[in-house]
C-alpha cells in the first residue's frame, strides 16, 4: 500500500485528491494547518468508509511546524512514496497597493513552504531510493495576470525552482513534477487575501471590476475531481513529465499563445479578457 502525504488536504483540490487516492487503495496522511479542520475532513472521509487516513497538522509557513510534521510522520511510517505539495493561498490587488507583509505571506505559503516540505521529506525518499514529489502550482504562474501579479509570481517561482530541483534529485531515483490547475470550483476565493478597494485609489474601478470577474471564474470553475484524477494519473506514470496543466482548453491554450504571440499582442488579449 503506497503512502501519500498531502498538504492543504482538508478542503478543495487537496481533499478531492485525498478522497480519490483512498478509494484507489492508497494510505493518506492528510496535512492541514488547522488540526480541527483536518479531523473534520477525516471524519467525513471515514463516514464514506475510507479508513486508511490520518491527520498531520502542518503550517508550511512555519519551519517549526514543518519539522514537527516530519517528526510525526517518521513515527507513523518508515516509507513515504508520494508528497503532494498542495497548500497554497490566493492573493489579489494592485501590486502598488498590496501590503508588503501580505506579499511575503503569499511567498511563504506558495513558494518557501513547499520547498521546505520537499527538504523535509527528501532524506526519507533518498534512503528508500524512491519517491515522487508533486508541486501544485497554477496556470496563473505562466503569465503575469493583472491584479493577481503576486499570486502569479509566487506560483511561477515554484514552477522554475521545481525544474532545477527535479534534475538535482534524479540521481536518487526521486521524481519531481509540477501540476498547474486553472480555475476550479473551490473556496479559494473566500480564503484568499484581497487588497482593499480604496475609494481614493486610481485602481478603484478596474480592480473592483477585475475582482468580480475573478470570483465568477472560480465559481464557474471545473470540479476538483478533475485535478484529483490528473494527480492520480501522474502518480501512476513511471516517468512523469516536468509540467502538467489541468483546466479548461482556453486556459491551457493561453500558455501556448503566450509563447507564440508578440508580447504586445498577448498583453492586449489579456487586457481585453479582463476588460481593462
Amino acid at each position: 500500500m503506497k503512502k501519500v502525504f498531502i498538504t492543504g488536504a482538508n478542503k478543495g483540490i487537496g481533499f478531492a485528491t485525498a478522497k480519490l487516492l483512498l478509494q484507489k487503495g492508497y494510505y493518506v496522511y492528510l496535512g492541514s494547518r488547522n488540526f480541527h479542520n483536518g479531523i473534520s475532513a477525516i471524519q467525513e472521509l471515514k463516514a464514506d468508509g475510507l479508513k486508511n487516513v490520518e491527520c498531520v497538522q502542518i503550517d508550511v509557513t512555519k519551519d517549526s511546524s514543518v519539522k514537527s510534521a516530519r517528526e510525526l510522520l517518521s513515527k507513523k511510517t518508515d516509507v513515504l512514496d508520494v508528497l503532494i505539495n498542495n497548500a497554497g493561498v490566493g492573493i489579489t490587488g494592485p501590486v502598488e497597493e498590496t501590503p508588503t507583509p501580505e506579499i511575503r505571506n503569499a511567498f511563504e505559503t506558495n513558494f518557501y513552504g513547499p520547498i521546505n516540505v520537499c527538504k523535509a521529506v527528501l532524506p526519507v525518499m533518498r534512503k528508500q531510493n524512491d519517491g515522487l514529489i508533486i508541486n501544485v502550482t497554477s496556470i496563473a504562474g505562466y503569465m503575469g495576470l493583472p491584479y493577481r501579479g503576486i499570486y502569479s509570481a509566487s506560483k511561477a517561482a515554484l514552477e522554475i525552482a521545481t525544474e532545477a530541483f527535479r534534475m538535482e534529485v534524479k540521481g536518487f531515483n526521486i521524481k519531481m513534477t509540477c501540476v498547474a490547475p486553472g480555475d476550479f470550483a473551490t473556496n479559494i476565493a473566500a480564503g484568499r487575501y484581497h487588497a482593499p478597494v480604496l475609494d481614493n485609489s486610481p485602481y478603484k474601478e478596474p480592480y473592483g471590476d477585475s475582482l468580480k470577474l475573478m470570483d465568477e471564474h472560480v465559481d464557474a470553475g471545473q470540479d476538483p475531481d478533475m485535478m484529483a484524477k490528473a494527480v492520480l494519473k501522474i502518480i501512476k506514470d513511471k516517468a512523469p513529465k516536468g509540467h502538467y496543466k489541468v483546466g479548461e482548453l482556453l486556459q491551457k491554450a493561453s500558455i501556448v499563445l503566450k509563447r507564440i504571440l508578440p508580447d504586445k499582442t498577448y498583453e492586449r488579449m489579456l487586457m481585453n479578457h479582463y476588460k481593462l
